[in-house]
């Protein structure tokens, strides 16, 4: 099961509350896919044009399916009687639980949800409510609703509704758990028909794990489950009900403790620390443990293999290798029964996500995904599932589970064609989160020293202390201590000041040093000692320079208090950051699962053929450095000669430039950012060199490619990082006026990344 707050990011009451109240309350938006511009619209989207399909659906009801979101709405359903851990804490405090698991369908599979939170515990009342709205929705999921009312509820709508009824604390958790044991057992050289099972926790999850695991070939009598009275045995009575009757077993045992003694798999959806060492010890040769209590597991990996080495070890923690995670199942489950119009999620769909999710792992592990996770990943005992962030899986598992319900007849409307299939669910890739994961990823594993330059801003603080809480490495804030701690405390954040490094320049040990180096590089530019003193002194962003030069920090972020320019040049004191230095500045700008590298966004002015060429080399750098295959596109308005202008002549000739250098990317130009991005409009071009939409784009002027940045982040809502400051010795990066917490804490993850640096 998912771990909503793993070991290595510690989040604090106040950064939780304000994530969900900023920018706006609440975690998504509902925005229109038709135009709704003008009149016509308007009479389209309602009266009078919207009596066409109401007639088309009153005549056919299959067509909502054609004619309204139906096909691609979910509805995420709870009462709030079992949230999270936390209990029975009631319907309006499970929204924010719903409205996360609406969010996390959107991201993983591009299925819409909506949550929808029922007042009530009555189990018929539940019932009727969701059964009413069935017109709505292609499918619904069912969470955090206590046992055994979530049995019946989840058995009666399966019975009442023709759309797919799944309640994912059971099931979502069985279907990782399946697609894990599968892989580790092949490690393990044994078959689920031979193993002896051992399940602790006969709650909905655990249940639902059995029950699954049975129906792919484990045998009723080599499963024991437990619950907090011990085994469940045929004859017992204390406790019991229905479904656990049903996996009740005849055996000798009584303890977990009994039960545990040649077991060869471990299934825990309990407590922590309900199985010690001496049960691990007693277990089959290569025992397979999944720890999946949460938020803290059965037993900890450490723990067990301090014991037996031979253990495969599985949680359901992010900090551990082999997470079972919930978000590898449901979001794709659901999409590929959306897409076939489905009646049901049957258990052969939920088997055939479980295979098509092991066999995922068999495979080679694609270089953006172990650059995501800052580490090589390979099938073996480390790695026995996929990652949530595997690109593939969007276009692997909804597939398989279309098949298989196609197979048994839960498909209204078939696909006829599955290569076409696969490629559409290509399209739904959206690589901002992956590329933001390979970031933090790599940022994690360097532990960097991060100088947060501009302590006196509450932004800056606030992302300072996420970075040192978020084990990402240590922080230090280059600010007045008396300052710091009142903005702290002004933030709620007061505890945080005992763990931040605050480096002021009036005392620092360092200032001699500093003043010698900063004058020694000055003193030939017209700079005097004193005056040179006084900048290292009274400057923050210059200080804050200094203490990167001379190893005092890892990595430098700024700007969020003042506009780019100036503090380039105050940084330029330091550093060597001028275009003939070769820094570049390259924006990434993300939307609708598309990402484009504009530059140069930060230091050339009005680049030059050799320039241009220049920041070609660098944006193609970056490019790769996020996992992308760098496609260079230099842009005019013009293409390829044609209207001719004197304007557009350095864009033809820069391309040649990167001829004679011999570089190894894919390059074109001059052309129109139509051109450049369509591969239709591309077509008319026959001798063009790109072999697929441009990432890369270089623009004439700093200018111009501040604007395109801009209007796409104000007209468009597109994602803005950077500009990433590339070319230049130490890992600095520079932030914008505008940048938010967050923003502040991805180019901090950047720098520590070593994104931008190198000549």
């Amino acid at each position: 099961m998912a771990d909503k707050t793993p070991r290595s990011a510690r989040i604090t009451p106040e950064e939780a509350l304000a994530y969900h109240m900023e920018p706006r309350p609440g975690k998504f938006d509902v925005v229109a896919s038709t135009p709704m511009a003008t009149q016509r619209d308007l009479s389209l989207a309602y009266s009078p044009g919207v009596a066409v399909p109401v007639q088309a659906i009153a005549d056919r009801p299959e067509t909502a399916y054609d004619y309204t979101t139906k096909g691609n709405m979910v509805a995420v359903i709870s009462n709030g009687t079992a949230i999270l851990g936390m209990g029975n804490l009631g319907a309006l405090a499970s929204k924010p639980v719903m409205e996360g698991k609406a969010v996390l369908f959107k991201r993983f599979a591009d299925v819409n949800a909506i949550d929808i939170e029922l007042d009530t515990e009555d189990a018929d009342e539940f019932i009727n409510a969701v059964r009413l709205m069935g017109p709505t929705f292609g499918g619904i999921n069912l969470e955090d609703i206590k046992a055994p009312e979530c049995f019946i509820i989840e058995q009666r709508l399966k019975e009442l509704m023709d759309i797919p009824v799944f309640h994912d604390d059971q099931h979502g958790t069985a279907v990782i758990c399946a697609a894990g044991l599968l892989n580790a057992l092949e490690l393990s050289g044994k078959r689920i028909e031979d193993v002896k099972i051992v399940l602790n926790g006969a709650g909905a999850a655990g249940i639902a794990c059995l029950e699954l695991l049975k129906s792919m070939g484990a045998r009723h009598e080599n499963c024991i489950m437990a619950d907090t009275k011990g085994v469940i045995y045929q004859g017992r009575t204390e406790g019991m009900n229905q479904w656990k009757s049903a996996h009740a077993v005849v055996t000798d045992a009584r303890t977990l403790e009994d039960a545990m003694k040649g077991a060869d798999v471990f299934l825990g959806v309990s407590a922590k620390g309900a199985v010690t060492q001496a049960m691990v010890e007693s277990m089959a040769d290569n025992p397979v443990i999944f720890a999946m209590a949460n938020p803290d597991p059965e037993i900890t990996p450490e723990d067990a293999h301090a014991v037996r080495p031979d253990a495969i070890v599985a949680t359901g923690r992010s900090d551990y290798p082999n997470q079972v995670n919930n978000v590898l199942g449901f979001p794709y489950l659901f999409r590929g029964a959306l897409d076939i119009h489905a009646r049901a999620i049957n258990d052969e769909m939920k088997i055939a996500c479980a295979e098509a999710l092991a066999k995922l792992a068999r495979e080679d592990v694609p270089d953006e995904v172990a650059v995501a996770y800052g580490r090589k990943l390979q099938f073996g005992r480390d790695y026995i599932i996929p990652t949530p962030f595997d690109p593939r899986l969007i276009h692997v598992i909804p597939p398989a589970v279309a098949r298989a319900g196609m197979d048994t007849g839960a498909a209204r409307r078939p696909i006829i064609d599955m290569e076409g299939y696969v490629q559409s669910l290509k399209n739904r890739m959206d690589p901002t989160a992956a590329i933001l994961q390979g970031i933090h990823a790599r940022a994690r594993q360097s532990q960097a020293r991060m100088i947060f330059a501009e302590g006196d801003d509450p932004r800056v603080l606030r992302a300072a202390v996420a970075w040192q809480r978020g084990g990402m490495g240590q922080a230090l804030v280059v600010g007045r201590e008396a300052d710091v701690k009142e903005k702290l405390e002004a933030a709620g954040l007061a505890d945080a000041v005992r763990e931040l490094t605050v480096v002021n320049a009036a005392n620092s040990r360092h200032l001699d040093a500093y003043h010698e180096f900063l004058y020694a590089r000055l003193q030939r530019k017209g700079v005097d000692r004193e005056d040179a003193h006084k900048l290292a002194n009274r400057d923050r962003h210059v200080f804050a320079a200094l203490m990167l030069a001379h190893g005092h920090g890892d990595g430098l972020v700024t700007g969020a208090t003042r506009k780019n320019a100036p503090v380039l040049a105050q940084l330029g004191h330091v550093f060597d950051l001028r275009p003939q230095d070769g820094a570049v500045g390259i924006t990434a700008v993300l939307h609708k699962g598309r990402i484009v590298l504009i530059g140069d966004t930060l230091v050339h002015e009005w680049p030059e053929a050799e320039d241009l060429a220049d920041i070609a080399t660098r944006g193609a750098a970056v490019a790769r450095g996020l996992g992308l295959e760098p496609r260079v596109a230099f842009l005019s308005f013009s293409n390829f000669g044609y209207p001719v202008s004197e304007r557009a002549i350095k864009m033809a000739e820069a391309p040649k430039v990167l001829d004679r250098r011999g570089v190894d990317f894919e390059y074109e130009g001059e052309m129109t950012v139509d051109v450049a991005l369509n591969m239709e409009s591309a077509a008319r071009y026959p001798f063009s060199r790109l072999t697929g939409p441009a990432n890369v784009l270089v623009v004439p002027a700093r200018h111009s490619a501040s604007i395109s940045v801009k209007l796409m982040q104000e007209m468009a809502g597109a994602t803005v990082i950077g500009p990433i400051l590339t070319g230049v010795p130490q890992p600095i990066q520079i932030c914008s006026t505008t940048s938010t917490v967050n923003d502040i804490l991805n180019m901090a993850a950047i720098s520590a990344g070593g994104l931008g640096t190198g000549r």
